[in-house]
């Protein structure tokens, strides 16, 4: 593991970095796979598997009794009903979406005069397009628009995905990535990619490429010419691949044929802080399903490296996998005590607690930011009620988070796409939820200028005062 502040990178997105990797169109979350970034698994219905993901929003359903529910009726045969009187001529149209609707809906239950209603303006809209519209119908893109519509109207955290959404957001989440592994950002000085982080056992490690590096031209191609994105694109590609890079290296062009394969994302980076030798450095960047073993893997070679206290990073982490966060908050936790309470609509609450037999039993200090989010949050506050609880030795700093609390969850649907749906609220061990609110530090450390301003992948430690703070903290004490 490189142990370099270089190698850092940040996951949280475009605005910190790109990953040189294509996601595969394939792989499965685990079952009940929770990401507390919104998503957070959970029981499906027999045609769709659930899957959770913490995302915030939704409000708790709380104790009162459920509602008296009105008599509902399959979708496809409202869809039905409806046709028996409408004109002939266009009946295939209207069929063709009760088809579509019936195959990703088929379980889908919806109030009677609600769906009456919503069918009957859109077959009203439809017909007018058949009679007037001058240009051709794309029908595939009308129905994922009605679905992203109706999502979008009533859950600000929801989501359809198609297939190929899908399989990236799964790929994604199992770090399944093809590419030469490294992460870059947008060199303004050069008009062209810089790498911030060379991921372990990489194709790009392997050739030699380094932190630092510019990467000037792709297959001959000036990055200039090509523009950001385009370059990118173009150097990611299938395993197997050769891609032809000239890099830009201490004012020496140098030349590199790096051959594309399957990358492990990187989402732990760790070193020993030369400023101070016994503190460690974790910087999570999000939570997947290889978080788990690198932080442990980091952990123990922190210790190892002599660091008897830590600095848990967890600013611009925008969440992940709930079963990933927790796994690591059980590693930290003391055992019996709880991680997170799920909270449905109905007011039922799930409790789940730290059973794995260890607990870290180091000083840490947390640092979080307002795009701190979701498992992150979740990862920040647990900590915090510990601490305030007397139960671990740690401190959080820096400013407010970001303030999501909803868990979504994913369903398949027979087609091969996906609604991610808010379903749960979810909150820290002792404290309130945090939806549209954020977790407070304990101490609120501000960014200076320079943090503010500059690429935390690029941020030396002389200039990151709020790590600076973490580590006066920790040393003060021992």
């Amino acid at each position: 593991m490189d142990e370099n502040k270089d190698g850092i990178f940040d996951g949280s997105g475009s605005e910190e970095s790109d990953s040189l990797a294509n996601t595969e169109k394939g792989g499965e979350l685990p079952e009940n796979a929770q990401i507390p970034d919104g998503n957070v698994g959970g029981a499906g219905n027999d045609s769709a598997r659930g899957e959770e993901i913490l995302f915030d929003d939704a409000e708790n359903g709380g104790g009162d009794a459920p509602k008296k529910q009105r008599r509902r009726v399959p979708l496809y045969l409202t869809v039905l009903l409806i046709l028996a009187a409408v004109l002939l001529t266009f009946e295939l149209t209207f069929v063709l979406v009760g088809n579509i609707y019936r195959e990703k809906y088929n379980d889908l239950l919806l109030d009677e005069e609600f769906e009456s209603e919503l069918l009957t303006k859109l077959y009203s809209i439809m017909s007018i397009y058949d009679e007037y519209f001058i240009g051709e119908i794309d029908e595939d893109a009308s129905i994922e628009a009605v679905l992203d519509a109706y999502v979008a109207a009533n859950d600000k955290y929801g989501s359809y995905m198609t297939a190929e959404e899908y399989a990236e957001m799964i790929a994604d989440y199992n770090a399944e990535l093809d590419g030469i592994g490294v992460h870059v950002v947008y060199s303004a000085e050069y008009s062209a990619i810089e790498i911030v982080n060379v991921m372990p056992d990489s194709p790009a490690l392997e050739a030699g490429l380094e932190p630092g590096d510019i990467i000037y031209a792709v297959e001959g191609e000036l990055v200039s010419e090509l523009g950001y994105y385009p370059a990118i694109y173009a150097v990611k590609g299938e395993k197997g691949t050769y891609v032809n890079l000239t890099i830009l290296r201490d004012g020496e062009y140098l030349e590199f044929s790096v051959m594309r394969d399957e990358v492990t994302e990187q989402t732990v980076v760790y070193y020993v802080i030369d400023e101070a030798p016994t503190v460690g450095y974790i910087w999570i960047l999000s939570f997947d399903n290889g978080t788990y073993d690198q932080f442990v893997e980091a952990v123990e070679y922190l210790e190892g490296e002599g660091c008897d206290c830590l600095v848990l990073d967890v600013r611009n982490n925008p969440g992940g996998l709930l079963t990933s966060v927790q796994s690591i908050l059980d590693y930290i936790l003391p055992d019996g005590g709880p991680i997170v309470r799920l909270v449905d609509k109905d007011g039922n609450e799930e409790v789940r607690y730290a059973t794995d037999g260890h607990s870290l039993g180091l000083d840490i200090v947390v640092i979080c930011n307002g795009s701190t989010a979701s498992a992150g949050e979740l990862f920040t506050s647990a900590i915090k009620d510990y601490a305030s609880a007397g139960e671990i030795s740690a401190t959080v700093i820096g400013v407010q988070t970001y303030g999501k609390g909803t868990v979504q969850q994913i369903m398949s649907l027979s087609d091969g796409s996906a609604l991610s749906i808010s379903y749960k609220l979810y909150s820290p061990p002792y404290s309130d939820n945090f939806e549209g609110v954020g977790v407070t530090p304990d101490v609120t450390v501000e960014p200076n200028e320079v943090l503010s301003g500059t690429n935390l992948f690029k941020v030396d430690y002389e200039d990151d005062n709020q790590l600076q703070y973490a580590v006066e903290l920790l040393l003060g004490s021992d």
